[in-house]
């Protein structure tokens, strides 16, 4: 496909405005765990009686780690591994991330390696593989298969993040169980947790979840928390056998932890950057609103949304574009499909490929969204910028939400300064930047 600057599009979009924005800051609830503390909240937890006892010299032990952009979790599975150590056993890290990374088990660890986990930096091996044994069969009818390396150590540490999905809700969203069953799964496992539709989702994780802890040698899971800043704020070690329960009770404490526009509506949303370790979907879209299927709803309510860059850490895989506006070239010249379609026909859901609008340039994916919108009449347009959806503590906000701001009517919503036009350099690329 041939995208060109200065053809019919720039023409039609020369004299389309932007508006004046100013810089604003969100205020959340911030209980946090610092970084240089982590390793000691995980001895912590994992030194308990009911926990350290699992782990025995000689032991093989299995250390999960997950695909998504988990904050300190380079920091969180050093410390995992470094007790299992401690204690005189022998651990080895897992990648557990079902399909991505194109499938593949280079793909996976290349991932890991992005999160600064290699077998350098934890001091033990990493063993990717796609291969899986399987477990047996769950009580809706479901294969479940489980990764053979894992499978054949003497135990399983699940490491992992506990929040809210971004394609549907349960009682078990993302975290431990689904971990097991779809990380743990890889394609294979993955595939069946997604086989019967995002409907049926939530169904599948938690019941699959218990032919794994019935039949795999899990030790125990101990799943982070990140709150509204992408901080980490909680880890908690679980019992096997409470799995399943308190699973359920800390997603309600994730929940109370996220993040949001706090603006609540607009006409535009600008996302300067999307990727794999933003969000499966590029970006989260329980603050985006860009939700993949009818199972989920949340986030901010615009007409409009453009994308403008992606991350060097999502590898070429740009999936979430579909759920977009617009796009520009630059995230169109980067995709790799053979990283992204196979999420795809993993998860069955086609919508989070699909290719938008693609503009030559980020002014024109604005511009694009912005003329684009319905029912504005010659009311000032509300446009909202963010960096990425997991870092929104400082957004910008457009000219016609500055006198309301400043009025109070956002609690939580602090101006930092007046509106100004953005800067754009010489490609017609945003220079303005969001985070000051």
């Amino acid at each position: 496909m041939k995208v060109v600057k200065g053809g019919t599009v720039s023409r039609l979009l020369k004299d389309v405005p932007v508006p004046e924005m100013f810089h604003a800051r969100q205020t959340f609830p911030r209980e946090v765990i610092a970084p240089k503390d982590i390793p000691a909240v995980v001895f912590r937890e994992m030194a308990q009686p009911q926990f350290a006892e699992k782990i025995k010299p000689g032991m093989s032990i299995a250390v999960t780690a997950g695909s998504r952009g988990i904050r300190n979790v380079d920091i969180i599975t050093k410390a995992v591994v470094d007790f299992v150590k401690q204690k005189g056993a022998s651990p080895f890290i897992v990648p557990a991330m079902g399909s991505h990374g194109g499938a593949t088990a280079e793909g996976q660890v290349e991932i890991l390696e992005s999160f600064g986990i290699t077998e350098k930096t934890m001091g033990c091996p990493i063993r990717s593989s796609m291969e899986v044994v399987e477990l047996g069969y769950s009580s809706l009818g479901r294969r479940v298969v489980i990764d053979k390396n894992a499978y054949e150590s003497d135990g399983i540490i699940v490491s992992c993040r506990l929040k809210p999905h971004n394609a549907f809700r349960g009682t078990h969203e993302s975290g431990p169980c689904k971990m097991m069953t779809v990380g743990l799964g890889k394609q294979v496992g993955a595939q069946v947790v997604h086989s019967d539709g995002m409907g049926k989702i939530a169904q599948n994780i938690p019941t699959m979840a218990a032919v794994v802890l019935e039949k795999a040698p899990v030790l125990f899971a101990i799943p982070c928390i990140e709150n509204a800043y992408d901080e980490t704020c909680k880890i908690e070690a679980i019992l096997p056998e409470n799995i399943l329960e308190r699973e359920a009770e800390l997603l309600k404490y994730a929940f109370s932890n996220m993040p949001k526009l706090i603006v609540g509506e607009g006409d535009v949303l600008v996302v300067d950057k999307i990727g794999k370790n933003f969000s499966g979907t590029g970006v989260d879209p329980n603050i985006t609103g860009t939700f993949s299927t009818e199972f989920a709803k949340g986030g901010i309510q615009v007409q409009r949304t453009c994308f403008l860059n992606l991350s060097k850490e999502s590898h070429g895989n740009a999936l979430g574009c579909g759920l977009a506006s617009a796009i520009t070239n630059k995230i169109f010249e980067e995709m790799d499909i053979e990283k992204m379609y196979p999420n795809c026909l993993t998860s069955t859901v086609l919508a989070s490929a699909h290719i938008p609008c693609v503009t030559a340039t980020d002014r024109e994916a604005i511009q694009l969204c912005i003329c684009t919108c319905n029912g504005l009449g010659d009311a000032p347009v509300r446009m909202v910028r963010i960096a990425n959806s997991l870092h929104i503590d400082t957004i910008m906000l457009s000219k016609a939400y500055y006198d309301d701001v400043k009025a109070g009517k956002y609690p939580g919503v602090e101006a930092l300064d007046e509106p100004a036009p953005l800067e754009f350099d010489e490609e017609d690329n945003v220079v303005t930047p969001v985070r000051i």
